[in-house]
């Protein structure tokens, strides 16, 4: 095969390489929740993935530097929230550092299993934790689906090129 013109040169494998190719990949955008000994804990996510109907379970990553980890690193149950387009600041809000997530404005109310679970979201859901898999700099967390709520109103909130963006007609 012959290079088609206007394509760039190929890169060698780096952090800032997989960066540039995700910042294209749209995503959807979630926040994760966690019962913390100091209260509760959150990040955004835009790595969630299905992963089994038969037990249902899914799967999202967390880096082992986030703050949110070292209670994710023993929580027994995680809450999985699906963000749609009009929670553009509650996603900024749990994706920034140092961030008070579980203050005013944010609304949300213990769950079952004591997950923090976040108000007028798409969906929820409560999932018992089953592993948690070293891959880098970061850890996958596989867990089961126990619990949740799929009819919340609205379009989904999505990731792109850095930043949060909605659904174009």
């Amino acid at each position: 095969m012959t290079a088609t013109s206007g394509l760039s040169a190929p890169q060698l494998a780096s952090p800032g390489l997989l960066r540039s190719v995700f910042r294209r990949h749209a995503a959807g955008v979630a926040v994760i929740t966690a019962p913390g000994e100091s209260g509760p804990v959150g990040f955004t996510a835009t790595s969630l993935t299905s992963v089994s109907a038969e037990p249902p379970m899914l799967s999202f990553g967390v880096g082992t530097g986030a703050s949110s980890w070292p209670a994710l690193s023993r929580a027994d149950h995680v809450g999985v929230h699906i963000l749609g387009e009009h929670q553009r600041e509650l996603a900024a809000t749990f994706a920034r550092s140092g961030a008070d997530r579980f203050g005013a404005p944010t609304a949300w109310r213990e769950g079952p299993e004591g997950v923090p679970v976040l108000d007028d979201v798409l969906a929820w859901l409560v999932c018992r934790v089953v592993a948690r898999v070293p891959a880098g700099d970061h850890r996958i967390v596989l867990a089961e689906v126990v619990v949740g709520d799929p009819a919340g109103a609205g379009r989904p909130l999505l990731y792109h090129e850095g930043g949060f963006t909605a659904l174009r007609d």
